[in-house]
């Protein structure tokens, strides 16, 4: 009587997928390449700026560059009448700007051309107007794109700006595929003879594994002999990262599969509550997973579409791609009735639905692309859209990887970087300020804050009883960072306080209004009795504390208040003033989410904390430690 395998399972897909996906322990492999290269490969570690972009302080507008106090009483009823070379210089847009001979750039719109060779102007410029500064789209040492990512087109003029030549990334999968049976013949290989059956199986295998990231091989058959099949699928196991073997999975008294792989390794499932494809075989030797794949066309094409696309998805990191999507846009966003924009945006998941946010939307914001979750498109014949309207956006990124996303907005910190390579973060940098006001309007899920509180001296918790009187709010411990002042190298200015900044009259570089910095520069200021006014570029305004730096680094500010990490990217000296409390803001229906749990655990995890520690101004003291505000 002839031996026959007797397939005992009739286990749910899901329940399948779930068991095997668990017996496996996948170890991704990464490789360098050409950034060239890289369009659809996914990063296997996160990417950062070796140069800024752009690398020079540039004209933003075809104008004339002038200093800005020159036009400071220009109106319509008090024009301002200049002279070329001796005023200002004509400069378009790219140009470098030489600041001994300007400070503010004046579109040549608003240049009135007189006959007799003066210039007019009737408004009034400011310091940095239309001037790009060093930085303003890549800062050096920033984090351009996080490990896990698949880079898609956009992300290569970001890549490539920021001095990105080579690039880590996910191995490409290697996949045997394997036929069995002594009836089979590849007609591109041998004769075609009657009462043969032409293997077609393995090269639409070898085109969906093409399709979903792998690198295919298709082997010479195996002829139906369970010693031979064996001997030849444990030398072939060592070279390939998965293995597809076809036909031989059913209760045939020549289907071989399922005892081979029992013999070198284990069968977590055989078959499967589908049909056709029942007797689908889930295994794996020596770690590898080898898949049993009925014959039938059929069942062998849903097989490889049910089973073995997610597990490639798993081996390459790399997921189906969603094209549109509906969400409400977070804020107004103002439009030309001349064309058609498209704007470039992020997508946060909160409470079921997609929050819309747009990025910047300058033509020369290269990473606004490779930030960018889709595009909003806005009629040519309408204005603006209102905040709050439900806009259609079309991807960039799956939607799955998107609706993944733990949401953060408020404060810079460079650790935001270091905690988004490891989980799925998207963080957008308001100021503690825009955090507590995306918490209000339920935008995101934490808000990093930093907020002194002047009568007490304790940083937070006053800030959130106040725009929380009636609500009971949690504050999850982040870090202790030191706040001081950042210098050129070496200090040349002798710099010490802020009292020098004004007694030498050096020019500081601001962070942006509800920024925790800058209430803590007007805390200090307050307390040395120093005048707002008084302070040369108060008013200017950087959203990043490596804007700052980078401020200072390019020669267009002498100083600027940030943290001790920011000073250290960009190779300057750090004044220290004080200790402060980086925590984030979270409600309290948002804490027992699993993003939050996942979040809370890696500030707890030793990975975290030993990386605060390694950094210069930083400890971890209480860090994922939840407080009740």
């Amino acid at each position: 009587m002839e031996n026959r395998n007797i397939y005992i399972d009739n286990i749910d897909v899901e329940k399948a997928l779930s068991i095997f996906f668990q017996s496996l322990e996948i170890n991704l492999q990464e490789e360098k390449i050409s950034v060239l290269d890289s369009i659809g490969r996914v990063t296997s570690q996160a990417v950062f700026a070796k140069r800024c972009s752009p690398t020079y302080s540039a004209s933003a507008m075809d104008g004339i560059l002038i200093f800005a106090e020159k036009t400071a009483e220009a109106s319509e009823v008090n024009p301002i009448y200049l002279k070329e070379n001796e005023d200002f210089i004509f400069v378009n847009t790219g140009n470098p700007i030489d600041y001994n001979l300007g400070d503010s750039v004046i579109m040549i719109e608003e240049v009135i051309s007189l006959e007799d060779g003066l210039y007019k102007i009737i408004k009034s410029s400011r310091p940095w107007q239309h001037i790009r500064p060093v930085g303003e789209d890549i800062i050096e040492g920033e984090m351009i794109i996080k490990s896990n990512h698949k880079i898609a087109p956009q992300d290569l003029g970001a890549l490539i700006s920021a001095g990105i030549l080579e690039i880590d990334v996910i191995k490409k999968p290697k996949v045997a595929i394997i036929a069995t049976g002594d009836e089979v013949i590849d007609i591109f290989k041998e004769d075609y003879k009657e009462k043969s059956v032409i293997d077609c199986n393995s090269y639409v295998f070898s085109a969906q594994i093409k399709e979903w990231g792998g690198v295919p091989e298709i082997l010479p058959k195996l002829k139906d002999d369970l010693t031979y099949i064996k001997e030849k699928l444990s030398s072939i196991v060592k070279d390939f990262d998965l293995i597809l073997i076809n036909a031989g999975s059913s209760a045939g008294s020549k289907d071989y599969t399922k005892s081979v792989i029992e013999d070198l390794g284990e069968v977590v499932v055989h078959g499967v509550a589908i049909k056709p494809g029942k007797p689908t075989i889930l295994g794996n030797v020596d770690g590898k997973p080898v898949i049993g794949i009925p014959g039938y066309p059929v069942s062998a094409f849903l097989a490889m579409d049910i089973f073995i696309k997610p597990l490639m998805e798993k081996l390459t990191q790399i997921s189906k791609e969603d094209t549109f999507v509906e969400g409400i846009l977070s804020k107004t966003i103002v439009s030309s009735l001349k064309h058609k924009e498209l704007v470039r945006v992020t997508l946060h998941y909160s409470e079921g639905k997609y929050i819309v946010n747009p990025l910047a939307r300058g033509a020369g914001i290269t990473t606004s692309l490779s930030k960018a979750d889709g595009i909003l498109e806005i009629p040519k014949e309408v204005e603006g859209i209102r905040g709050g309207e439900v806009v259609k956006v079309k991807l960039l990124k799956p939607l799955k990887e998107i609706k993944d996303y733990l949401i953060s907005v408020g404060s810079h910190d460079v650790i935001m970087d270091l905690i988004g390579d490891k989980i799925k973060l998207c963080s957008t940098h308001t100021g503690s300020f825009g955090g507590i006001l995306a918490i209000k309007q339920r935008n995101t899920h934490i808000a990093p804050i930093h907020i002194l509180d002047e009568d007490s001296g304790v940083y937070n918790i006053a800030a959130v009883k106040k725009y929380f009187p009636n609500e009971e709010m949690l504050l999850i411990k982040g870090v202790k960072r030191v706040q001081g002042l950042m210098v050129t190298k070496d200090n040349p200015l002798n710099i010490r306080e802020l009292n020098d900044i004004i007694s030498k009259k050096l020019r500081y570089v601001n962070r942006q209004r509800g920024a925790g910095t800058r209430i803590l520069l007007d805390y200090l200021l307050k307390k040395d009795n120093i005048e707002n006014e008084t302070l040369n570029g108060y008013d200017r305004e950087a959203n990043t504390h490596l804007e700052v730096a980078m401020a200072i680094k390019s020669g267009t500010a002498d100083v600027g208040l940030g943290i001790k990490e920011a000073a250290i990217i960009a190779g300057l000296d750090f004044i220290p003033i004080l200790d402060e409390d980086y925590d984030f803001l979270v409600n309290p229906k948002m804490v027992d989410s699993d993003k939050i749990k996942e979040f809370i655990a890696f500030l707890k995890s030793d990975y975290f904390i030993n990386k605060i520690n390694d950094l210069d101004g930083y400890s971890a003291i209480n860090s994922g430690e939840v407080i009740t505000v």
